[in-house]
């Protein structure tokens, strides 16, 4: 799926992430996973979505303060982001919820947390998942090192460059990964998780995008 979203057409992650989402969620229920363990039970939906609300105004928040500050501004300033209002609003409401969000939310906190859970216990499972989340983003973070400004400012724009900026976003999708698990255990729903991913992309995206067309003095 991964190598198929890099390399295939536009947007086929929008198209077989919500397929490979329902697979997923297919073969979990069939190895006798309950929707509690999946973290889609409806008991859990009202406390998820309280999390999911102040995830996305924490998200907001510290967005805000770094685009405000001279120093962190820089790490909103993304060449890949450089798209047309409606282009960033589409990518940001319909292609990272669908495409990018959903499956992997469904993979890593729902299906994996929930079988590793059931067999190995919350530790493992929260080791593990975050672990083969922040290697999930190997690929998406060859060319980071040379999109993002701030990111090729600190580990340079060579190939040494690219190595440390892919060891660099592995190690922290890992730590986010962390923080996702905890947020899903707490609230007992992927929804909190879920939110709190969908910010940190679809919010930064757009921050990204009205950077890139605003001149500061």
């Amino acid at each position: 799926m991964n190598v198929a979203d890099k390399f295939g057409p536009d947007h086929t992650g929008l198209v077989a992430g919500p397929l490979v989402a329902g697979l997923l969620v297919l073969l979990a229920r069939r190895s006798g996973l309950s929707w509690h363990d999946l973290g889609l039970s409806r008991r859990t939906f009202v406390p998820g979505l309280k999390y999911a609300i102040g995830a996305i105004l924490a998200v907001a928040v510290v967005y805000a303060i770094g685009v405000a500050l001279p120093l962190t501004r820089p790490a909103f300033h993304d060449v890949r982001y450089h798209l047309h209002p409606s282009a960033a609003l589409m990518t940001a409401f319909i292609v990272v919820p669908l495409g990018t969000v959903l499956l992997e939310e469904i993979a890593f906190r729902g299906v994996l947390l929930g079988l590793i859970n059931r067999h190995r216990g919350a530790v493992w499972a929260s080791v593990t998942s975050s672990v083969l989340f922040g290697l999930w983003h190997i690929l998406p973070s060859l060319r980071l090192n040379q999109a993002n400004a701030a990111v090729g400012s600190v580990f340079g724009s060579g190939s040494a460059g690219r190595i440390l900026a892919v060891v660099g976003a592995v190690a922290f999708t890992a730590l986010a990964g962390v923080l996702l698990c905890e947020l899903r255990r707490r609230s007992g729903s992927l929804l909190a998780a879920a939110a709190l991913h969908w910010a940190t992309n679809g919010l930064g995206l757009l921050v990204a995008a009205a950077l890139a067309t605003t001149s500061f003095a």
